[in-house]
């Protein structure tokens, strides 16, 4: 079956961010700064470097900050031409990658990450399209190639729809979405058939502890079947039911194994971890921030 174009990603962002209260209470969680960006622009330009060039932002009342945040600032702009402040200037200007636009639809009610991906229905249309969860940031390491680009390029490959996974311990598989992989175990960057996946399963009644972390590509049949999804776990309407469901009718999703790491900005801890992940590799703090941690160390 020939492939639906590629370029469409759904980057949900209505939730409240109520793990990393208070800092979220008048600030999207989104844009907290990791180093010197916020989280949504890291993700935003993993999705760009990937290959894809439509972001479709499932938002709320209260998170206009994000989509200003990919808007033009004239005063700004021309402030720092006027003082010549070159660098800072470029740094602003391209906050969003060239070439990629920036499309925003309202999720109205708090109804699970199912729903809110639904509500991007009248944006995809009938294409294949991704879901990046923004709370995620995932660090490229050096000479290797970006897990998400790594997991387009496995779509194309095989022809269908891809999860990127990753091992948790399995006393904590109850926090997360788990696939079943008929017992198989992809190494880090191969892919392994789904034959089935379960949201936040006891750990005794999981088939796996290779977790779902907030990367999919999706087909469009996914948002059909959406359109009939029944709230699960939570009360929600959960996306990992819809995808069980596309596999129950015979369509096929393959997990892939990521090569990096994750780290959930959604927490505290996980935010903390992403600062100093990604501090040691900004050029501006990697010296700074090393020395601290070889003192705090002692």
């Amino acid at each position: 079956m020939p492939q639906r174009p590629l370029s469409k990603v759904v980057i949900p962002v209505a939730g409240l961010g109520t793990r990393v209260l208070p800092a979220s209470k008048a600030i999207p969680k989104e844009m907290l700064p990791v180093v010197d960006k916020p989280v949504i622009q890291h993700v935003v330009e993993e999705a760009a470097a990937a290959g894809f060039s439509e972001i479709i932002l499932v938002s709320r009342s209260g998170k206009s900050a994000i989509e200003d945040h990919f808007d033009l600032q004239y005063e700004l702009e021309a402030e720092l031409a006027r003082k010549h402040k070159t660098a800072i200037l470029e740094a602003v200007q391209n906050t969003l990658p060239a070439g990629v636009s920036v499309t925003s639809v309202r999720q109205a009610k708090a109804l699970g990450l199912g729903h809110a991906v639904l509500c991007a229905a009248p944006v995809i249309g009938d294409d294949d399209f991704a879901v990046i969860l923004p709370d995620m940031l995932i660090p490229n390491k050096a000479g290797q190639q970006p897990d998400l680009n790594a997991m387009a390029e496995a779509y194309r490959e095989y022809g269908c729809g891809q999860i990127m996974v990753e091992a948790v311990p399995e006393d904590k598989v109850e926090r997360y979405g788990i696939v079943d992989c008929a017992g198989q175990r992809p190494a880090a960057g191969q892919v392994a058939a789904i034959v089935g996946m379960v949201e936040k399963p006891k750990p005794s009644e999981a088939p796996s502890n290779l977790s779902i972390n907030g990367r999919y590509i999706l087909p469009a049949r996914v948002m059909e079947i959406l359109q009939h999804t029944q709230p699960g776990a939570g009360g929600e309407i959960q996306l990992t039911d819809a995808m069980a469901s596309l596999i129950a009718e015979g369509g096929q999703l393959m997990a892939y194994t990521m090569r990096s790491q994750s780290y959930d900005c959604g927490n505290k801890a996980g935010f903390l971890e992403a600062n100093v992940v990604y501090g040691l590799q900004h050029p501006e703090t990697a010296a700074a921030l090393k020395a601290l941690l070889q003192d705090l160390a002692l």
